[in-house]
Parts: C-alpha cells; sequence; structure tokens
C-alpha cells in the first residue's frame, strides 16, 4: 500500500475509498505515481505468466498436475487497472481528447503485456492522476490468462493424457469473452459492470497480438507506432532499400525487422539464412526508433477482408497513425496515370464492416493528416498552388469488394454520378472505417493506375512502366507525411472529433 508522509494509507485520504466498488478484484493496492503503478502491473503479469509456465513444464515432464499445481492456474488471471471519479473530481477541460474521464464512475479494465506496453500504460495512467487528482487502483483481477497466449506449444506434440489435462486444466481462448462492443459503442459496461477504462480488454489484446504474429511473421513487440499499409509488393521492396539505407547511416533508425523477426542492425549485413522463404499472407517489416515511433511498413494484399483483418488487430497496439498507400482506377477523363489521389470522403461498397460501422457514419478527413499528406506531396513533387494540383487531387473515393467491378460499370455509372467519386479501390474505405471505429488517426494517399471506363486498362507493359517511374516517389511522399507528423508532435493527431461523449478514459 502506497504511504505518504505521515503514515497514513492513501485509501484514508480519498473520500473513503479509492477501493469502494472494486470488491471482484483481489490484492488491490492504489497509487498516485504511474511509474510505481506500472511496476505493479508487471509483477502481477509475470508471477501470473509464471504459473502458466511452471504447471506446463511439469505436465511436458509427464507429470500429473497435483492440487497445488492447479490451484496455482486457477490463480493465473490478468492484472486489473481501475479508478473511482466522483463529482467533484471530473475535469472539464475541452481541450482533452483523451487520459480522462468525462462522467462519474467506477472504471476498470484488465490489462496485458506490459513489457510491450509499459510506456502506454505508464502515459496514460499519469494522465488521469494528473488531471482528476484522485489515485489509480492496480489489483488481480478474476480474468484467467488463456495457456495459448503464454506457451507456444504443438498440441500433435502431446499424448492424449497429456491433451486431456491441457484442455481440462488449462485456460483456453473462449470467444465468448472476446468482442468489440466497447469500440463499436454497443457496451457501455465490462462485465463486472465497471465503465470501461480501455477499448480493449486484457485477453482481446492477446487474442489480437497473436494474430499479428500469424499474419504478419513478426513478433508483437517489432511493431512501429506508425504505420504505412499498401498492396503492393514493389512497395516493400522500395521500403527495404530505405530502410537499409537508414540503418547503414547515423540516422534516428536502429534496426529494420523483416518477417520471420530477422533483424539487420547498423554495421551488419542481411543474415541470409534467417530470411524466411515463405511469406506470410501479410508480411510485415518494422524500421524502429528507439522511442517506438518508428515506422511498420505491411503488404496488406488486395481486397477489404485483408485490411479489416489486419487493421481489427493492429487497433490494440494503439498506434498514432496509419496511412494507406496504394493503386486506384481513376474516374475522371482528365486524370492521368501516375496522377495521386488524397482521400477526403469514401464511398463504403466494401460490405465488410457494416456490422460494426453501419454505412450512414460519416468518416471525417483528419485534418493534421491532410494536411501533412498534401505537403508531403508538394514537397516530394517540388510544387505548389496551382501546379500541385496538376498532379495530385482531392476527393472521393469508392471502394469497392469486387475485383471484377469494371464488368460492372454499367450499374456503378450512377453511383460515380451522384458520389462524385474520382477514384476506385478495394481497401481505403474499410482502413479509413476501422480506423474511425478505433479511433486511429487514418489517411489515404492513391496512385492511379489504370483509367478502365476511359478504356486504359492495366496491361502488363504499361503497368511494368508504371511502377518503375511511381513506386519509389508515392512510398517517399509516405515517408516525408510521417516525418511531418511526428515532427508536429503526436498530441496533436489524436483528434476529439474520433471520440464521443462518453468514451473510454485511455487513448
Amino acid at each position: 500500500m502506497k504511504k505518504i508522509k505521515n503514515g497514513t494509507s492513501l485509501l484514508g485520504i480519498f473520500s473513503k475509498t479509492p477501493t469502494a466498488g472494486f470488491e471482484t478484484i483481489q490484492e488491490i493496492q492504489s497509487f498516485t505515481d504511474a511509474n510505481a503503478a506500472v511496476d505493479r502491473i508487471e509483477e502481477i503479469y509475470r508471477h501470473n505468466t509464471v504459473r502458466i509456465q511452471e504447471a506446463f513444464d511439469r505436465l511436458s515432464q509427464e507429470e500429473k498436475l497435483d492440487q497445488q499445481s492447479l490451484t496455482s492456474l486457477a490463480q493465473a488471471t490478468y492484472p486489473f487497472v481501475g479508478i473511482r471519479i466522483e463529482t467533484k473530481d471530473l475535469n472539464n477541460d475541452p481541450s482533452f481528447s483523451y487520459g480522462l474521464a468525462l462522467e462519474a464512475g467506477t472504471y476498470g479494465t484488465t490489462v496485458t503485456r506490459p513489457d510491450i506496453f509499459k510506456d502506454y500504460y505508464r502515459e496514460q495512467i499519469g494522465l488521469l492522476i494528473e488531471r482528476h487528482k484522485v489515485p489509480i487502483i492496480v489489483g488481480v483481477s478474476d480474468e484467467p490468462i488463456p495457456m495459448p497466449f503464454v506457451i507456444e506449444h504443438t498440441p500433435s506434440e502431446l499424448n492424449p493424457e497429456q491433451l486431456w489435462q491441457v484442455q481440462n486444466y488449462f485456460v483456453l481462448p473462449n470467444l465468448s469473452r472476446l468482442d468489440d462492443d466497447i469500440p463499436n459503442c454497443i457496451a457501455s459496461r465490462t462485465h463486472h459492470n465497471f465503465r470501461p477504462l480501455s477499448l480493449f480488454s486484457g485477453e482481446r489484446i492477446d487474442f489480437s497480438l497473436q494474430r499479428l504474429h500469424h499474419y504478419t511473421a513478426t513478433a508483437p513487440e517489432h511493431f512501429q507506432s506508425f504505420i504505412l499499409l499498401t498492396n503492393y509488393q514493389r512497395y516493400v521492396e522500395a521500403f527495404i532499400e530505405f530502410g537499409k539505407s537508414q540503418i547503414s547511416q547515423d540516422s534516428e533508425y536502429t534496426e529494420l525487422v523483416l518477417p520471420g523477426n530477422v533483424i539487420i542492425q547498423r554495421g551488419h549485413g542481411m543474415p541470409i539464412e534467417q530470411v524466411l522463404k515463405h511469406m506470410p499472407q501479410m508480411p510485415a517489416y518494422h524500421l524502429k526508433r528507439k522511442d517506438g515511433q518508428g515506422i511498420t511498413f505491411i503488404n496488406i494484399g488486395v481486397g477489404p477482408s485483408n485490411a479489416k483483418t489486419i487493421t481489427d488487430h493492429l487497433a490494440v497496439l494503439r498506434p498514432h497513425c496509419w496511412l494507406m498507400l496504394g493503386h486506384c482506377a481513376g474516374l475522371r477523363s482528365t486524370q492521368v496515370l501516375g496522377d495521386y489521389i488524397l482521400a477526403h470522403a469514401y464511398v463504403r461498397e466494401d460490405n465488410v464492416l457494416d456490422q460494426d460501422l453501419p454505412r450512414w457514419v460519416p468518416l471525417p478527413a483528419i485534418a493534421e493528416v491532410q494536411v501533412a499528406l498534401q505537403t508531403a506531396v508538394a514537397n516530394v513533387l517540388h510544387n505548389s498552388g496551382p501546379m500541385l494540383k496538376t498532379q495530385m487531387r482531392t476527393g472521393t473515393i469508392m471502394t469497392t469488394d469486387n475485383r471484377n467491378w469494371e464488368l460492372r460499370t454499367k450499374e456503378l455509372y450512377e453511383r460515380f454520378r451522384q458520389s462524385r467519386a474520382i477514384a476506385v479501390d478495394m481497401e481505403s474505405a474499410t482502413v479509413a472505417a476501422n480506423g474511425f471505429r478505433f479511433r486511429v488517426p487514418y489517411g489515404t494517399l492513391l496512385c492511379i493506375s489504370d483509367k478502365p471506363i476511359h478504356g486504359e486498362i492495366k496491361l502488363r507493359g504499361m503497368a511494368n512502366n508504371f511502377y518503375q517511374q511511381r513506386v519509389k516517389q508515392h512510398l517517399e511522399i509516405g515517408l516525408e507525411a510521417i516525418h511531418l507528423l511526428r515532427e508536429k508532435g503526436v498530441d496533436q493527431l489524436h483528434s476529439r472529433k474520433l471520440r464521443g461523449f462518453d468514451e473510454p478514459p485511455f487513448r
């Protein structure tokens, strides 16, 4: 228990208690120091994951789990963070978009992986303590940590008796506990009737961390807070070259991580023997900085399903921004192959998020991102004013789930006209919609690679010429936009327009 100078427990100072309403939480301690609170989270998480590891080690040695091991397993639960805000504690400063409770109540969430989220937890907890002048509660929840989120094992390596013990004694992921009701604005309470402190529970985060590793073939601790998404492999090749050049010189970046967790460091060559022979579905590449504000680049492939899948899981990392750099079909006769499209609105014909975010919900352009992208185009092309408009146009993007939409142009003409769409793609609206849904700043800069309705179809020779001319330049614009956003400070990125009137306090 934290003490103050006169030896009085903090529980005796703040009303009758910062712990009222947390009766289901065990080993409660209160903190007015964010560093101490995070240290306690680490201690609980480490202790409870060791319980799981030790029990599994005994099982692997073909020992039957005794009562002591079973009791220990039952206590292997997630750390809990909570705060109780009374009306007198509310902070009504309208300039804050996160880091404060907007209504009085008892807030709580389970947390996980302090090795990845330590800085994030420290920042969010520190803001709550500073702005509300009340302590944070840290304790042990009753929500079990599923064994697969701690230990990687192959069921085929276990004998039938061991498998039976795993299924009956260890906790496995329970999909009935996993949903997005909080970010989807469906649930206003957690299962213990707490107001949600965060968009995601510990188990939901762990689920996504596992999925990210599966889809990208890189460990979640390598992901950076600025994310570039593309739908073409050639952009990846250009990014790897850029990353190598940064690592070879004295730059802000410390290492480049490739799929398979292959790490290229300054002064070291490419470890060829470690490079994956078979790429994952959506390979990721991480150009890392010491502060975590480097760049993660992911080839998400083609289509809204992939776009939704990857951003569903990236969201738990609470990135500062994700940007879509891809190709599109131009719809205007005045457009030229290679022109850039800065999306300021979207027509959602992707059909993959309708149950999570109704189509009537508008997707606002994020001003800070739009300005950064436009400025980046001007800087890289060395153009501005009227001249810039000859190479870049702002407008509405239509995102479709039909790769052969060209075969339905007679049906689509009316929608093109009514929406004033200037380009068609298969990912951008999905990426933007999930950015809005998960409160992650988003933006889209596409490059016109064909104009089917005007007879300019993407043919092999024309496509190769286009790629050679535009891929490197397009990537350079995306990298420049991230540089500009980072230079202005990440706080200005997290706009209030992405948050509602009763949001969870954590960003």
